[in-house]
Protein backbone atom coordinates (compact mmCIF):
# COMPACT_ATOMS: atom_id res chain seq x y z
CA UNK A 1 0.00 0.00 0.00
CA UNK A 2 1.41 3.57 -0.95
CA UNK A 3 0.79 6.57 1.22
CA UNK A 4 0.59 10.14 -0.91
CA UNK A 5 0.31 13.33 0.64
CA UNK A 6 -2.54 15.74 -1.47
CA UNK A 7 -0.08 17.45 -3.39
CA UNK A 8 1.76 14.68 -4.95
CA UNK A 9 -1.80 12.73 -5.58
CA UNK A 10 -2.44 15.98 -7.21
CA UNK A 11 0.89 16.18 -9.72
CA UNK A 12 0.68 12.58 -9.54
CA UNK A 13 -2.32 11.62 -10.19
CA UNK A 14 -2.08 8.83 -13.82
CA UNK A 15 0.86 7.26 -12.37
CA UNK A 16 -0.74 7.03 -9.07
CA UNK A 17 -3.75 5.19 -11.21
CA UNK A 18 -1.41 2.77 -13.62
CA UNK A 19 -0.71 1.63 -9.67
CA UNK A 20 -4.16 1.33 -8.58
CA UNK A 21 -4.80 -0.52 -11.93
CA UNK A 22 -2.31 -3.16 -11.38
CA UNK A 23 -4.01 -3.72 -8.32
CA UNK A 24 -1.80 -1.22 -5.74
CA UNK A 25 -4.48 0.49 -2.95
CA UNK A 26 -3.06 4.12 -2.69
CA UNK A 27 -3.47 6.08 0.32
CA UNK A 28 -4.15 9.78 0.26
CA UNK A 29 -3.39 11.89 3.82
CA UNK A 30 -3.52 15.35 5.06
CA UNK A 31 -0.69 16.22 7.22
CA UNK A 32 0.13 12.64 7.56
CA UNK A 33 -3.58 11.48 8.20
CA UNK A 34 -5.40 9.36 5.82
CA UNK A 35 -8.24 11.04 4.12
CA UNK A 36 -9.29 8.66 0.78
CA UNK A 37 -8.18 5.26 -0.64
CA UNK A 38 -7.79 4.99 -3.75
CA UNK A 39 -8.82 1.09 -5.14
CA UNK A 40 -9.14 -0.58 -8.43
CA UNK A 41 -12.80 -0.64 -10.06
CA UNK A 42 -13.92 -4.20 -10.36
CA UNK A 43 -17.38 -3.99 -12.90
CA UNK A 44 -19.95 -6.13 -11.48
CA UNK A 45 -20.05 -8.95 -13.77
CA UNK A 46 -23.63 -10.20 -13.51
CA UNK A 47 -25.42 -10.32 -16.77
CA UNK A 48 -28.56 -9.01 -16.64
CA UNK A 49 -31.18 -11.83 -18.42
CA UNK A 50 -34.26 -10.93 -20.96
CA UNK A 51 -36.53 -13.55 -20.04
CA UNK A 52 -35.45 -14.93 -16.70
CA UNK A 53 -39.19 -16.04 -15.89
CA UNK A 54 -39.77 -18.19 -19.03
CA UNK A 55 -41.82 -20.92 -17.89
CA UNK A 56 -43.04 -19.88 -14.52
CA UNK A 57 -46.32 -18.24 -15.67
CA UNK A 58 -48.65 -18.21 -18.41
CA UNK A 59 -50.47 -15.20 -20.23
CA UNK A 60 -53.88 -15.73 -21.69
CA UNK A 61 -54.64 -15.03 -25.39
CA UNK A 62 -57.15 -12.68 -24.65
CA UNK A 63 -54.98 -10.52 -22.11
CA UNK A 64 -55.32 -7.51 -24.44
CA UNK A 65 -59.19 -8.02 -24.09
CA UNK A 66 -59.17 -8.46 -20.16
CA UNK A 67 -61.30 -5.90 -18.38
CA UNK A 68 -62.08 -3.91 -21.47
CA UNK A 69 -65.05 -2.65 -20.66
CA UNK A 70 -64.37 -1.87 -16.64
CA UNK A 71 -61.52 0.06 -18.31
CA UNK A 72 -63.55 1.85 -20.44
CA UNK A 73 -66.18 2.51 -18.21
CA UNK A 74 -63.15 3.92 -15.63
CA UNK A 75 -62.29 6.22 -18.51
CA UNK A 76 -65.27 7.40 -19.30
CA UNK A 77 -65.64 5.50 -22.86
CA UNK A 78 -69.00 5.68 -22.99
CA UNK A 79 -68.97 6.19 -26.92
CA UNK A 80 -70.03 10.32 -26.86
CA UNK A 81 -67.54 12.08 -28.20
CA UNK A 82 -66.53 15.10 -25.52
CA UNK A 83 -66.39 18.65 -27.13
Amino acid sequence: MTIVNIHEAKTQLSRLLEHVAEGETVTIARAGKPVAKLVRYDADDREQRLGFLVGHGTVPDDFDELEADRIADLFGADGAASA
